[in-house]
C-alpha cells in the first residue's frame, strides 16, 4: 500500500471513530464529495471536486465531461427505497465516477450510509470476495444482478467499529491492484 493509501485509510477509520460520518450527507453528491474530500484532502488537490476531465480504465471510459453535471443532478434524484433501488443508485454513481481518483473507496462509504438511512443495514464488506466484487462491478454497467446478489447476501445490522473497520479495511484491498 502506497502512502496516500495508507494515509486516506486512517482517514477513512478517522470519519467514523471521530463520529464526523454523522455530518456528512446522505445520499447526495454533495454527501460523496465530503466523503472524498474527508479521505483525501491534503493528499490530492482534487480531494471532493469533480472531475474536470474525461478518465478511463481499462476499456471502460467512465461518464463523458460535457454531461457529468447532468448525470450527478439524476443520480442524486433516485429512489432509495428498496435494496434494488439503492443498488442502482450506486451503479450509476460508480458509471458517472464523479472524482480523478478515489471513486471506489468513498462511493463504498456513501452506499452503506444510503443502506443505513432507508434499510439498517451496511455491507459486510470483508464478507465480499476482491475478485467476484471487482468482476460484479465491471459487469453492472450491463447488469446489476450480480453485484445486487453479492451486497444483499452481504448485509449485516452490526454497525459496531469493529465490523465497519474490517468493511473499510476490505474496501482498501478492492483498489490494490495484487489479488
Amino acid at each position: 500500500m502506497n502512502k496516500i493509501d495508507e494515509a486516506s485509510l486512517e482517514n477513512a477509520k478517522k470519519l467514523f471513530s471521530s463520529g464526523d460520518i454523522h455530518s456528512i450527507e446522505v445520499g447526495t453528491v454533495r454527501g460523496l464529495q465530503q466523503i472524498h474530500q474527508y479521505l483525501f484532502e491534503g493528499l490530492y488537490d482534487f480531494a471532493g471536486q469533480i472531475r474536470k476531465q474525461n478518465i478511463s480504465k481499462g476499456n471502460f471510459r467512465f461518464a463523458n465531461i460535457l454531461y457529468l453535471e447532468d448525470i450527478l443532478k439524476k443520480i442524486e434524484t433516485m429512489d432509495e427505497q428498496t435494496l434494488d433501488d439503492i443498488i442502482d443508485k450506486y451503479v450509476e454513481m460508480n458509471i458517472a465516477h464523479p472524482f480523478l481518483e478515489g471513486n471506489g473507496r468513498s462511493t463504498r462509504i456513501w452506499l452503506d450510509l444510503i443502506l443505513k438511512k432507508n434499510l439498517n443495514k451496511i455491507v459486510n464488506w470483508d464478507k465480499i470476495d476482491k475478485h467476484l466484487y471487482l468482476q460484479a462491478m465491471e459487469r453492472s454497467s450491463i447488469n446489476t444482478l450480480e453485484i445486487k446478489t453479492l451486497i444483499e447476501n452481504n448485509l449485516t445490522d452490526d454497525f459496531s467499529l469493529n465490523t465497519i473497520f474490517k468493511g473499510i479495511d476490505a474496501s482498501y484491498y478492492y483498489e490494490a491492484d495484487e489479488y
